[in-house]
């Protein structure tokens, strides 16, 4: 068992690593969508015409990995600070994994808006992809939540490189942020999301929700546990003295 503080962990992800990372995933799926009607001509009509709907398939798709590794960022993040990531798999791996999942997450999420461009039904620019509430023509509100929650995703994710600079006690407060961040990008998903009336997504949104606010609920209460009876320090038994 892994006793590890979750204070002393170190990023694992450098930030090289992440952009070279998120360059390599973006050009890797735009040119798959340019190539896939080369060689899977019936994709062509998906892709191209008056009515190409292939590129809403691809954001609606992304948009719940994303979702889903937001998820998986966060409960890990919540079994480092309830120590239930001492069982398994240890600290450090869990950290690492935390680290690594969020900062993928955040590349599908820009995937995800950068591929509606290629969309014609609302016609979205770039400008109103990444100005809040600038989207007139699709749900303004609901769109631009999920705008605010990927910048607060990227300020958290960023965090992770100026720990150091910015303290350990203001970096677990700016990562309190990502309960917010998960609550827009969640109500962006059921509102602002075409396929939210279908049982499949509902019980996604189910269970994503109720399973992140049961391990918050274990981790209130270990919190309250270790007030109530705070563990007692090993004090070291005294060196017998020579004789």
């Amino acid at each position: 068992m892994n006793s590890q503080d979750p204070n002393e962990l170190e990023s694992s992800v450098s930030i090289q690593s992440f952009l070279l990372f998120l360059l390599a995933t973006i050009i890797g799926l735009l040119v798959a969508v340019l190539l896939l009607p080369i060689f899977l001509p019936n994709m062509a009509f998906s892709l191209s015409g008056d009515a190409p709907k292939a590129y809403w398939y691809l954001s609606r798709a992304t948009a719940f990995v994303s979702l889903s590794l937001l998820w998986l960022s966060m409960a890990l993040g919540l079994g480092i600070t309830n120590k239930m990531a001492r069982m398994w798999p240890g600290m450090p791996a869990t950290f690492a994994i935390h680290e690594y999942v969020s900062l993928l997450g955040l590349a599908f999420a820009l995937f995800h808006a950068l591929i509606i461009l290629g969309d014609h039904y609302i016609n979205f620019t770039l400008l109103q992809l990444f100005v809040p509430f600038s989207m007139a023509e699709y749900k303004p509100f609901w769109v631009g939540l999920g705008q605010v929650g990927f910048y607060i995703w990227g300020i958290v994710a960023a965090s992770f490189y100026i720990r150091p600079t910015i303290g350990q006690k203001f970096w677990r407060l700016l990562h309190y942020a990502s309960f917010g961040m998960y609550f827009l990008g969640i109500m962006h998903g059921i509102f602002s999301g075409t396929d939210t009336s279908m049982s499949w997504a509902q019980n996604y949104y189910w269970f994503s929700a109720g399973s992140l606010l049961f391990l918050f609920f274990i981790r209130i209460v270990g919190s309250m546990i270790d007030a109530l009876f705070p563990a007692k320090k090993q004090i070291p038994a005294a060196r017998p003295t020579q004789g």
